[in-house]
């Protein structure tokens, strides 16, 4: 068995990749839906990778790994809307878990997007796994990952074109960039809230 994956995870690294990475803004979103689904791939480093090659199309390369990241995403939300309640409640009680559902579903959209733009090592697909295990839906869902991630690469593109491929060690090893995106979808989520209080008449 531990062949079989060293063997799958040769081909992929050795074969598949570089024919996605070849494949430019398309692959960017098919290697970032594989990443989200299944495959680990280092997306930041490809991120800067295809940026740096192709400048004026940055926008293009974080939009497609976006929704790719969002469609990927998918699998492991489905996991957890499928069976992980009961894969919860064998670690902790009853009254804790509601507890937990309670304060993701007070604010469940920035419960996912901000991890979503969060660098590595944020356990994404745990998040993830719990906003279907809370029955998160899956409109919000796709779109709380798509904007996280939308906004992580775009501080990430205009760092590199900014500062070089260099700019990815900032990333991984400062906090600059998690405090541009917290701050960033800090903005959002007030203009999420303010659309939604005009819309049910609260603010005049």
């Amino acid at each position: 068995m531990k062949h079989f994956f060293q063997t799958v995870w040769l081909k992929w690294t050795l074969v598949i990749l570089p024919v996605l990475i070849k494949w430019g803004i398309l692959g960017a979103g098919a290697v970032a839906l594989l990443d989200s689904s299944t495959i680990p791939v280092p997306m930041d480093a490809l991120i800067a990778v295809w940026v740096w090659k192709d400048q004026g199309h940055f926008w293009a390369y974080c939009l497609m790994a976006a929704f790719g990241s969002a469609i990927g995403g998918l699998l492991p939300y489905g996991l957890g809307r499928a069976g992980g309640e009961l894969f919860i409640l064998k670690r902790v009680n009853r009254e804790r878990y509601e507890r937990m559902k309670l304060r993701f579903e007070k604010q469940e959209f920035l419960a996912m997007a901000i991890p979503s733009a969060l660098p590595p090592p944020t356990p994404w697909k745990a998040f993830v796994f719990a906003a279907g295990v809370f029955e998160m839906r899956v409109v919000p869902f796709m779109l709380a990952v798509f904007t996280g991630r939308l906004v992580r690469w775009l501080v990430l593109s205009l760092l590199v074109i900014k500062l070089g491929p260099g700019a990815l060690g900032i990333v991984q090893h400062h906090s600059l960039t998690g405090l541009l995106v917290v701050l960033g979808l800090a903005v959002i989520g007030f203009g999420i809230w303010w659309m939604r209080k005009r819309r049910t008449g609260e603010l005049r």
